[in-house]
């Protein structure tokens, strides 16, 4: 059994500020990063929290990731932006992009920036989000390492590309769907293997292209498996298409995975943000929005179920998690204070 600590969210952010900060990260982009990994964290995306901060640490020092990134829009104008990331912080990268895309839509209703040459950003739906501070919609797509084999096919080519669509309410919780193209994350997959734990069957195949309960199988030359069969396959191709041959940062299976150090990992993004006002009154579009949620909560459920819309799981997590903390397995507090001993700060 893995024992857990509980933290408060605020005691992390500053612990994985103060790691990055001391790896040499400016203070601002620290703070970007480290607010993208607990909302991870509050949001129950495990695999894209915390436990992440080793990784990027390993990149940073390896010279993998570029420390003194200069993002430079290379192409702007009407309702497009395209950003280099220069090889630095996806959550930088991704926060600068999407804020830029939100900027954009102010004038021209709609903003569409893309990214290249960036690196893993952490989960989609916390830039989709950014946009709600703004009574905007946000749609995010990134592209990932090869995770998934084409339908039809056993060699993982495509990744698990995931897509966060958030759209606000007036009264209600914000609708925010954050998936990938696969039954699940790739992250959840690493996370039961860190664990040392067997994955439901119907999440992974072997390199034979069969199913598998056993995650390493899955990680060293297995398969995702997609949403949908060949509906999923389509997506995820589409989302590699948009975020990486669009934007010109590599061709579909180029992406290198988080923890393959041999190089940077061309990863690319697209981010949009729809101004609701450009289309309708914006407390009008949102009062409708309350509408249906309403409308779908009054459906009979099947059994004693409740009716839940997506993102709204989410929330009631990050709710408790903010009230009485977030809990961290042992083994990840341990790997943590590693890196804290490293640069001579505070354990946790």
């Amino acid at each position: 059994m893995n024992e857990t600590k509980l933290y408060k969210a605020e005691i992390l952010k500053d612990f994985c500020t103060n790691v990055l900060i001391g790896a040499g990260v400016k203070g601002e982009d620290a703070d970007i990063i480290a607010e993208s990994l607990i909302c991870a964290e509050l949001r129950g995306v495990k695999s894209h929290g915390i436990v992440r901060l080793s990784t990027y640490i390993e990149r940073l020092e390896t010279g993998i990731l570029s420390l003194n990134a200069h993002m430079e829009f290379e192409r702007k104008g009407g309702a497009m932006a395209l950003l280099d990331a220069d090889n630095g912080f996806g959550q930088v990268a991704g926060h600068k992009a999407m804020n830029t895309a939100v900027n954009i839509a102010r004038t021209h209703g709609v903003g569409l920036v893309g990214v290249r040459n960036s690196n893993h950003f952490g989960i989609a739906s916390y830039y989709s989000m950014l946009a709600l501070k703004s009574d905007m919609i946000g749609i995010v797509l990134t592209h990932s390492s090869p995770a998934m084999a084409p339908y039809g096919t056993i060699t993982p080519l495509l990744g698990t590309n995931p897509l966060s669509l958030a759209v606000p309410a007036k009264r209600g919780r914000p609708i925010v769907l954050d998936m990938s193209m696969s039954v699940v994350a790739r992250g959840k997959i690493r996370y039961a293997a860190l664990k040392g734990e067997e994955i439901p069957e119907g999440w992974g195949l072997n390199s034979n292209g069969y199913p598998t309960t056993d995650p390493n199988q899955v990680l060293k030359g297995g398969s995702l498996v997609p949403i949908g069969g060949v509906k999923g396959s389509g997506l995820a191709l589409m989302v590699d298409i948009l975020c990486g041959v669009l934007t010109n940062s590599c061709l579909t299976g180029e992406v290198k995975n988080i923890t393959d150090m041999s190089g940077p990992s061309k990863t690319g993004h697209m981010f949009c943000a729809v101004n609701i006002s450009s289309f309708m009154d914006a407390n009008a579009f949102k009062s409708n929005i309350d509408q249906t949620i309403n409308i779908i909560k009054s459906l009979d459920a099947i059994g004693n179920n409740s009716v839940y819309l997506p993102g709204e799981i989410e929330y009631e997590l990050e709710e408790k998690r903010k009230r009485e903390g977030i809990p961290v397995e042992c083994k990840v507090v341990k790997s943590l204070n590693g890196l804290a001993n490293r640069y001579g700060l505070p354990a946790l």
